[in-house]
């Protein structure tokens, strides 16, 4: 084999005939040499997807070098030594392009294609030596498939492989779920249609039996409805006869009324009554005129206030010692009381005490020096006792002429206090100059409050002058239509009697056009012939029977609105003798599917019976045959092996007597156990005269070395007519037949496959 697939890459293996150890690390590509064998006889499935938790072979052995997927197997077959290759020429189609020649020419091998060529020569489908020859570590149990029901039907019949128990029994299955499955199926279909029609058939029965009623309900209504109607022309003639009465009364009204209106006008026209907006202008002015008089008794009250404020700030002017002077002269008056540069009282006195010490110290100072100097013949000194007395008469004079004049001060200043604290109340020059100020201040508040009581007064007279052309105004033009208003309440006492006149006017102008209206109203309403005789009144008010003819009439159309409902149900639903027609076909359809599904029922058991009697014919031997190779790799602890239809094992023990299932068994154990069945299926179902290659990939990794070496004792034995390929990653299938000739051991590498 040649191959470029997966992780090969244009790498080739070489076997021989009988039993193929290949001992290869994992990961090394053992599985992908098996799932390239498979695919070189059987093909690659172009249409199968990934799904979750699979992947399909075209995308599984993609060549992980980007090349496209092809292989050679060059292969002894009972048509010869040949040649077959798979190449790829479009992506979506791997190893699509098949060729089968004869080796070493060119000859094609006739009717061989990609498609029939691994049945063609290994005698069995893809199916059946999937689940026989080509056994993988984690594939040992053999599970049901239509293609090896189909071979083992085969061989325990009459050798024809075109039927399988699982293919008929399904297609029994699905006739009799087309026909009934729960509620779905023909039958069921059938039996809802046939229901529907007898729905529809029992439909039309209430539907018709519904507009018999409403039509006899809209016939006894419109008869009613009749009889409400000439109750109420009753009514009308009734009260057309009371309105040709009411008329009469309307005439004489609207006359009266149009005599009254007429004699109002003419009487206002005599005394020159006013018009409305006349009356309302002058009233409206009499009302404003109140508003005036408020603004002036407000103005003079005003004026009162500042009168009162003038005459209490002249008071207080009055009251200022400097009263009847303007504030300049009281505040040169003020200046003028200040203190005079003179020195009075006990100040004078102490100048002069200060004066004659001065003297006598003059004279002692004068004495003693005439004492030192008495002695000196001097003539200054003669002239002493001349000068002295002079000197002390000087000196007396001039003190005594001092002392008049501090005198005279002291009495004027004393007359000025005096004469300041009688007017001021203090001799103080600043209480004075206080007061002086205090002064200026009240006169400046008297100047405001009268130039207030000028503006009070100016604003009073000229709203008085105003209030009184104002209704001098109104009392002239009043006059003109009533001489006898003097004032003001007797105008608006007549303003308002005129109001009332013309409202009287006005009232019986719109009564007389009312009255006007509504004879002529009626005049038009009543019929133009009279009746010769009064109309009985009528038993009933108008309003009870009004309101049973809407009643009545509402439930006449109600029923006419039923009645053709039921009529469109009625066209809706479908014709009476149709749907009795259709019921009778459908009961007949009824009849012939029950029979069908009876027939159905009894094919599936007789084909049941048929499958059970072939089961029971092959599974014996297969059981026997397994349980030969079962014991073989047990070392004979185990005896005998039984298998249902579905492929479910037990093995017995050897001396128990006693069946034990599969699932009981060790994992060792188990693991022989569906190797045995494996092999077993092979000698059965694999056609001996095309000697069909058995695979099996990592199928011993789980045993152990008594139950490998037991394993591939058989295998030795087996392959003496055959040939066996066992993938293994373990060294001891190989190491266990060192120097067997027999033997083919090939230890492989990821980067070479033969060493």
């Amino acid at each position: 084999m040649t191959a470029t697939f997966g992780q090969l890459q244009g790498r080739t293996l070489e076997l021989q005939e009988g039993l193929n150890i290949l001992q290869s690390p994992n990961e090394s590509g053992k599985s992908t040499w098996c799932a390239f064998l498979a695919s070189m006889l059987y093909g690659i499935n172009s249409r199968e997807r990934d799904r979750a938790g699979f992947i399909a072979d075209k995308n599984r052995y993609t060549p992980w070098s980007g090349a496209a997927m092809s292989g050679r197997l060059d292969c002894g077959t009972d048509l010869g030594e040949l040649t077959l290759t798979r190449t790829t020429r479009r992506q979506t189609s791997p190893m699509g392009e098949f060729s089968a020649v004869y080796a070493g020419t060119g000859d094609a091998v006739p009717d061989l294609t990609g498609r029939t060529c691994g049945e063609t020569l290994l005698g069995v489908s893809r199916e059946v030596f999937e689940r026989s020859a080509f056994i993988r570590q984690s594939g040992l149990a053999v599970t049901q498939d239509a293609g090896l029901e189909r071979r083992i039907a085969a061989l325990i019949s009459a050798g024809e492989e075109d039927t399988s128990y699982t293919e008929a029994a399904d297609a029994l299955k699905k006739q009799l779920n087309r026909r009934r499955h729960n509620k779905t199926g023909l039958l069921p279909a059938l039996e809802a249609e046939l229901a529907e029609t007898e729905r529809q058939l029992s439909e039309i029965g209430e539907l018709e039996g519904q507009l018999s009623q409403a039509r006899a309900q809209a016939e006894e209504l419109a008869a009613r409805e009749a009889s409400l109607t000439e109750e109420l022309a009753a009514h009308d003639r009734w009260e057309a006869a009371q309105r040709r009465q009411a008329l009469s009364g309307a005439e004489t009204a609207a006359r009266e009324a149009a005599e009254r209106a007429s004699a109002l006008r003419r009487r206002a026209e005599e005394e020159r009554l006013p018009e409305n907006d006349t009356i309302a202008r002058l009233r409206g002015a009499i009302v404003n005129l109140q508003t005036v008089r408020r603004s002036v008794e407000k103005a003079r009250a005003e004026r009162d206030e500042a009168m009162k404020a003038l005459l209490k700030a002249e008071a207080n002017l009055g009251e200022s010692p400097f009263a009847g002077q303007t504030p300049d002269s009281a505040r040169k008056e003020a200046q003028q009381a200040a203190p005079s540069d003179k020195v009075p009282g006990a100040v004078a006195v102490r100048e002069l005490a200060i004066f004659f010490l001065f003297l006598a110290a003059a004279g002692g100072v004068f004495a003693l020096l005439y004492a030192r100097t008495s002695t000196l013949d001097l003539p200054l000194m003669r002239m002493v006792p001349w000068l002295l007395p002079g000197a002390v008469a000087a000196v007396v004079a001039g003190a005594g002429t001092y002392i008049s004049r501090l005198y005279r001060t002291h009495t004027l200043e004393a007359m000025r206090h005096t004469a300041l604290t009688k007017r001021f109340g203090t001799a103080d020059p600043d209480a004075i100059a206080g007061m002086a100020d205090t002064y200026c201040k009240l006169y400046e508040a008297r100047e405001a409050a009268q130039e207030a009581v000028n503006a009070k007064t100016a604003a009073a007279d000229t709203l008085y002058s105003s209030l009184s052309s104002n209704e001098q105004g109104i009392l002239l033009e009043v006059r003109r239509f009533a001489p006898a208003a003097f004032d003001i309440p007797t105008a608006d006492s007549l303003l308002r009697q005129c109001a009332v006149r013309r409202r009287e006017l006005a009232e019986a102008e719109t009564a007389a056009r009312d009255a006007r209206l509504r004879w002529e109203v009626q005049s038009q309403q009543l019929p133009q012939a009279e009746e010769a005789e009064r109309p009985a009144p009528p038993v009933r008010n108008r309003e009870a029977v009004t309101a049973e003819l809407e009643g009545t009439r509402e439930a006449l159309a109600a029923a006419k609105s039923a009645a053709d409902r039921l009529t469109g149900r009625l066209h809706a639903v479908g014709d009476p003798a149709v749907l009795a027609s259709v019921r009778e076909e459908q009961l007949a359809q009824k009849e012939q599917l029950e029979g069908e599904y009876a027939a159905l029922q009894l094919a599936l058991e007789a084909l049941d019976t048929a499958n059970t009697t072939l089961q029971n014919r092959f599974s014996p031997e297969l059981g026997r045959r397994a349980a030969e190779i079962f014991s073989g790799l047990t070392g004979g602890r185990y005896g005998g092996v039984v298998l249902d239809r579905s492929f479910r094992l037990s093995a017995e023990p050897a001396g128990e007597g006693v069946y034990r299932e599969a699932e009981l068994l060790s994992a060792g154990a188990l693991d022989q156990l569906y190797l045995a069945v494996r092999l077993a299926i092979c000698d059965l179902v694999l056609p001996p005269e095309k000697t069909v290659p058995i695979v099996l990939d990592d199928a011993l990794a789980n045993f152990d070395d008594s139950r490998c070496a037991a394993a591939l004792r058989y295998l030795k034995e087996a392959a003496r007519g055959r040939q066996i390929l066992l993938f293994t990653c373990h060294s001891r299938e190989a190491d266990f037949f060192t120097g067997d000739d027999e033997v083919s051991v090939q230890r492989l590498t990821a980067g070479a496959d033969r060493v």
